[in-house]
């Protein structure tokens, strides 16, 4: 959620609870949240989820749920792990819309060096091995997406995974 919108991972834990969603597990302070959600449309899910944060804990934030198949699929696409040496500075930034890679695309096109860029169907993945405060790749996605998508990095989308 980013250290402007921090909340309780306590307080999410019983946010989804009272939602109804059950085996509910954070990782972290870091504002991932594992649950079960029954088959639910994930978009649904977020979006409900978006408005109880809002109302009961006071937090604005874009919540992007993703499915165990699809969080596996993301894990499954990264064309970057024999780029990225460095967990923390391989970030992922997963899409919300189906449309959002074919938004990026152009970006693929253009030279990056040293950073690179990857897309998937649900995330974009991007090698900043300068970091990415500064990273031209990091504001070109940003722009292109706004509040879109959430980044996390590598070592953070592999612990998810371990999760899940």
């Amino acid at each position: 959620m980013g250290r402007a919108k921090r909340v309780a991972m306590a307080d999410l834990r019983a946010l989804m609870e009272s939602l109804g969603y059950g085996d509910s597990r954070t990782l972290l302070n870091s504002g991932n949240i594992v649950f079960t959600a029954g088959r639910g449309d994930p978009s649904r899910v977020g979006a409900r989820i978006e408005r109880a944060m809002s109302a009961k804990l006071g937090v604005s934030a874009r919540v992007i749920v993703l499915t165990a198949d699809d969080f596996a699929t993301v894990v499954r696409e990264n064309a970057l792990c024999d780029v990225a040496d460095v967990p923390a500075r391989l970030l992922v930034a997963f899409l919300s819309e189906a449309a959002d890679p074919v938004r990026l695309e152009p970006l693929t096109r253009q030279d990056w060096r040293p950073e690179v860029l990857a897309l998937g169907t649900r995330a974009a993945y991007l090698w900043c091995p300068a970091g990415m405060i500064e990273s031209r790749l990091v504001q070109a996605v940003g722009r292109i997406l706004g509040d879109a998508t959430t980044t996390r990095n590598w070592a953070t989308v592999t612990k998810l995974h371990a999760l899940l």
